[in-house]
């Protein structure tokens, strides 16, 4: 039998397993069941009746969260030169294209969001196998493949996050962190879900909502009433 330290023992038991918890009620609780000494993320979990392996059904987006993630991204703009000092300028922490290209090819992907100009997705294009699994090929449905590039990266940098479905039906996306206050929590989790659902596809039959849960890095999962939106 697995050894349960006193602390989850006592946090688990705060949790009511048979129980869907309100955004606002399940945003307060996991606060005050993570009992980790550093800032945890806070994370949404979204079990949809999609089937992603339809190419309609997969489902993929972005969404800028109204108080941000509680993390500063790194963001790397792969450009020709003329588009570089723009980059600069709106803070991207790597500018470049050729040295980063061969920086990734040889297993270096230190950056939390990859954003390109149209015209140097050719060279980019053979990074797919490195970049693709860590979900950060830049594309142009998520807004990370645009001649705009400081409008990108002020986007990235203000909180904009991008979702997607995994192989068998659900939506990880990290909402905050664990310091949010309860209100800005669950605030960000309904801008998320907002998103979510406008993403239905018109060939989705059934409960599109199938299941929400709220945890921290270091806590017992929250079941969210999925009642409460419209689906």
């Amino acid at each position: 039998m697995a050894f349960i330290p006193k602390k989850r023992k006592a946090v688990n038991g705060k949790v009511d397993g048979n129980k869907q918890y309100s955004l606002k009620d399940a945003s307060a609780l996991v606060k005050s069941i993570t009992t980790c000494k550093f800032d945890a993320s806070v994370d949404l979990h979204v079990r949809l009746g999609v089937d992603p392996k339809k190419a309609d059904q997969a489902i993929r987006g972005t969404v800028i969260l109204p108080h941000g993630t509680g993390k500063t991204k790194k963001v790397l703009v792969l450009c020709t030169p003329d588009k570089e000092a723009e980059a600069k300028n709106a803070g991207a922490d790597y500018v470049g294209l050729d040295e980063f290209v061969a920086k990734i090819e040889g297993g270096w992907v230190d950056v939390d969001v990859i954003i390109a100009t149209p015209s140097v997705m050719p060279k980019i294009g053979k990074l797919g196998k490195v970049l693709g699994p860590r979900n950060l090929m830049p594309n142009p449905k998520t807004g990370t493949v645009t001649n705009d590039v400081a409008t990108a990266i002020n986007d990235v940098k203000g909180g904009k996050i991008a979702f997607k479905v995994d192989k068998v039906g659900i939506i990880h996306a990290s909402i905050g962190r664990i310091s949010f206050a309860p209100e800005k929590i669950a605030e960000n989790s309904q801008e998320l879900l907002n998103a979510i659902i406008k993403a239905k596809p018109a060939t989705a039959k059934g409960t599109y909502l199938k299941g929400i849960s709220m945890a921290s890095s270091m806590s017992p999962g929250v079941a969210i009433d999925t009642k409460a939106f419209v689906h």
